[in-house]
């Protein structure tokens, strides 16, 4: 997949078949959008053009910005749709400015001129340019004009992709991580870098990654603990993640912080991928550490059982 950071970069294509949308997540429902996508491309010769956003438009016309969580950071979406087959994708930057754009230039400027959209595979409430004042209503009116054919996504794949954004971004918040998981199609998860913490996992025999998640429109789950499987120097391995305040040890803030099975390694300053498989119970206070000790030997045996 050859990926644009911009319309400028494009070079336009003799036969483009096209979508767009933020595909955040990129969830079960978007696959069946791409599936749409490809096979359009196969049946008329051309190649598959996906086209999205970034940042996130919610990020930057929401005055709430500050509060909205998505499933996928931009690198990651690039990771996923390349999964997904896609010819090529173009991220257009999205601004204030852009944001303004009449849907008559978002198509001449864009679709047609940039990329050389032949055939557009677009949704019924898909909307577009300055106000959302374009969709696939305007798009029909002037098809001769702009000479484009119009594929519909159904709407009830519509639907579906609206009710499945939303209950996994409900799933994670609550900790149900197995319907989360469902709709994604994958386990869910987060990268970022080891940093020192206050080492108290190590003085009772539990030594843990502090896993800091630099951006932070990124959603992370509810606090609890949690069975997940950890990407490291190319190996995959088995662990525990504990997400909250940790309050036997007074912790403050929330952390990320994540026990490697059988595992001793120095990993400060490395980069940790950790997908997310079960919830196994939520975070508690416990009376001393000799209770805590004992839960966590608890919650290495159910994670043990549920990666196994």
């Amino acid at each position: 997949m050859k990926v644009y950071r911009s319309i400028k970069e494009f070079t336009t294509l003799k036969n483009a078949v096209v979508t767009s949308g933020t595909f955040d997540g990129a969830h079960l429902g978007h696959h069946k959008i791409i599936s749409m996508l490809k096979e359009t491309a196969a049946k008329t010769g051309g190649e598959s053009v996906v086209l999205t956003f970034w940042p996130h438009p919610r990020l930057i016309v929401s005055p709430n910005s500050q509060k909205i969580k998505l499933l996928s950071t931009l690198d990651e979406k690039i990771e996923l749709l390349e999964n997904l087959g896609v010819d090529h994708l173009v991220v257009l930057p999205f601004t204030r400015e852009f944001s303004e754009l009449s849907s008559e230039k978002y198509v001449e400027d864009i679709l047609i001129s940039g990329i050389g959209t032949q055939t557009l595979v677009i949704g019924y409430d898909h909307r577009f340019g300055k106000n959302r004042e374009g969709g696939f209503d305007y798009l029909q009116r002037n098809a001769n004009r702009f000479k484009i054919d119009l594929v519909e996504i159904p709407r009830q794949e519509i639907e579906s992709l609206t009710i499945s954004s939303t209950k996994i971004r409900e799933a994670l918040i609550s900790g149900d991580v197995k319907t989360a998981n469902g709709l994604l199609g994958r386990p869910y998860s987060f990268e970022g870098l080891v940093k020192k913490g206050r080492q108290l996992g190590r003085t009772i025999g539990f030594p843990t990654a502090n896993v800091h998640v630099a951006k932070k429109y990124k959603l992370i789950p509810a606090n609890g603990v949690y069975a997940v499987r950890v990407y490291l120097r190319n190996s995959e391995l088995n662990g525990v993640m504990n997400i909250g305040e940790r309050p036997t040890v007074d912790g403050k803030g929330i952390t990320q912080e994540v026990h490697i099975l059988d595992f001793d390694d120095d990993i400060y300053g490395e980069t940790l991928k950790v997908e997310i498989i079960d919830f196994i119970r939520d975070e508690q206070k416990f009376d001393g550490v000799e209770s805590l000790i004992k839960q966590i030997n608890s919650d290495c045996e159910k994670a043990r059982t549920i990666l196994a």
